[in-house]
């Protein structure tokens, strides 16, 4: 119990929370519309972006950063609403190629710098036990915004307005939790919760969710390991066990 300063875990769970809310429902679509791999492709844009600020020499310039990073995803965010109207059976391949591209383009553009490979990881594996409390707030005001359009008005956003949202939830969620979480979170509880619907799908995807951070922040701590890295088992595992307990519950 001498590991778990709460005044780290706190925030850091509270942050695993705040893309829940986001991420539950929005995987959801994701995992409706067959285009898995788009929060992968992303949230390596948006990262891709992120890195690209430092390199210009913005990195400590917060808003510089963000406009950065967000006008990269909704840039990525366009293409892909164009390329799916026009391509839509291709869409699959090109968010691949796309998410490759922005991947090996992270890496070029820390090649000459001597403290890349840390960079990468951070984008990677995220920096969520370095969330406060302070920090925490525009992310909230951000997804409760993005939420109660989401909510209110989904089907009527049509694509356009489904990738746009996407685009800022997963700029904010990057930087906080890093792109395997990020894709771990919007798919894992969506894939888990497939045979419900409604409410019931939702309630139980936030839980599986929910449970997860909060125990792979934990399990992190204790154990002094990449607290990213074991909250994506933790969710795997927890989501497997969920999903043989829905399965059981249905068929019976």
């Amino acid at each position: 119990m001498e590991l778990l300063d709460w005044t780290i875990l706190g925030p850091a769970i509270v942050a695993g929370l705040l893309v829940l809310s986001t991420h539950v429902p929005l995987g959801q679509e994701v995992l409706k519309r067959g285009i898995i791999f788009i929060d992968l492709a992303i949230a390596q844009i948006a990262g891709l972006g992120v890195l690209a600020a430092g390199v210009l020499g913005w990195e400590e310039i917060t808003w510089a950063v963000q406009a950065s990073a967000v006008t990269a995803a909704l840039i990525a965010a366009a293409g892909l609403n164009w390329t799916e109207k026009r391509w839509p059976n291709s869409q699959e391949p090109i968010i691949g190629i796309l998410f490759v591209l922005a991947a090996t383009g992270s890496i070029l553009l820390v090649a000459e710098n001597p403290h890349g490979s840390e960079h990468l990881k951070d984008l990677l594996v995220g920096q969520i036990l370095w969330s406060t409390w302070k920090s925490l707030i525009p992310i909230a005001l951000l997804y409760a915004v993005l939420l109660s359009i989401w909510f209110r008005w989904h089907r009527q956003i049509g694509h356009r307005g489904f990738y746009i949202i996407f685009a800022f939830v997963v700029t904010a969620s990057v930087q906080l939790v890093g792109v395997y979480l990020v894709f771990a979170s919007l798919i894992i509880p969506a894939l888990a919760t497939r045979r419900l619907e409604g409410g019931h799908r939702l309630f139980y995807g936030y839980l599986i969710g929910a449970l997860a951070f909060a125990v792979g922040i934990v399990l992190s701590a204790i154990f002094d390991l990449p607290t990213g890295a074991v909250t994506v088992w933790t969710m795997a595992l927890v989501a497997i066990a969920a999903g043989f307990w829905i399965g059981h519950t249905i068929n019976n």
